[in-house]
């Protein structure tokens, strides 16, 4: 399997090539840059790699959640591409790719990845590592005020990411001895979104280029709520 992987839904900006399980990834934080990024560390890679777009089985991307801006950035760059090659698209949740790196991070099973949402607000997934390393989604992804989180059963949680940066004394007095530790600095990156998009490509195949579509969440609660 090899992959181009994107990730620009934060902050942060990145590209990995995935390579059958070795990954090569060109890696910032680079605010409102990401369009000025994407493409040439693509080109980089690939001719680093030897491999011509043509060569590779697909594309993984960063769906979202996360800033709007940069979900559409790095969904027109993907769809570009895929349509120009005719590859399959993996989305990838940007919440499970930041979870991957939680589990990574902290050593962690089971992982709350939270991204600040702005407007007092927080994109929320509660994710546990399977048995091929990776992570599974329990319940739903959200977005949500702070007082409104909740956790699956269980204890063992570990927070992850931007939101914990911002709401982590609460949410930690919020889930008393459930919550074992977190981590404010955690950032999704294009190679956790690799490994994810690698294992859609393999069991479920991909997706068009037009149907290579972001999510916002906040979007899809508004519409709820009408």
């Amino acid at each position: 399997m090899k992959l181009l992987a994107f990730e620009s839904s934060t902050e942060a900006c990145s590209v990995a090539l995935w390579l059958g399980g070795e990954v090569r990834e060109r890696f910032e934080v680079a605010p409102r840059r990401h369009a000025q990024l994407l493409l040439p560390w693509a080109e980089s890679l690939l001719a680093d790699g030897g491999l011509s777009l043509g060569q590779l089985d697909g594309i993984a991307f960063g769906r979202g959640p996360g800033s709007f801006t940069g979900v559409r950035i790095v969904t027109g760059v993907v769809q570009g591409i895929a349509f120009g090659a005719d590859l399959p698209v993996a989305p990838v949740s940007t919440l499970a790719a930041l979870a991957l790196g939680g589990t990574e991070a902290l050593g962690a099973q089971r992982v709350v990845a939270a991204v600040d949402a702005r407007m007092g607000e927080l994109y929320w997934g509660c994710f546990e590592a399977d048995v091929e390393r990776l992570v599974r989604l329990l319940g739903e992804e959200r977005v949500l005020p702070p007082e409104s989180a909740s956790l699956p059963g269980g204890a063992g949680w570990w927070g992850f990411g931007s939101g914990w940066e911002a709401y982590g004394a609460a949410l930690a007095g919020r889930f008393g001895d459930r919550l074992e530790g977190w981590r404010g600095d955690g950032l999704p990156r294009a190679r956790h979104v690799a490994a994810l998009g690698a294992r859609r490509l393999q069991e479920e195949g991909g997706v068009t280029a037009e149907a290579a579509l972001p999510v916002y969440l906040r979007d899809r609660v508004a519409w709820q709520k009408r």
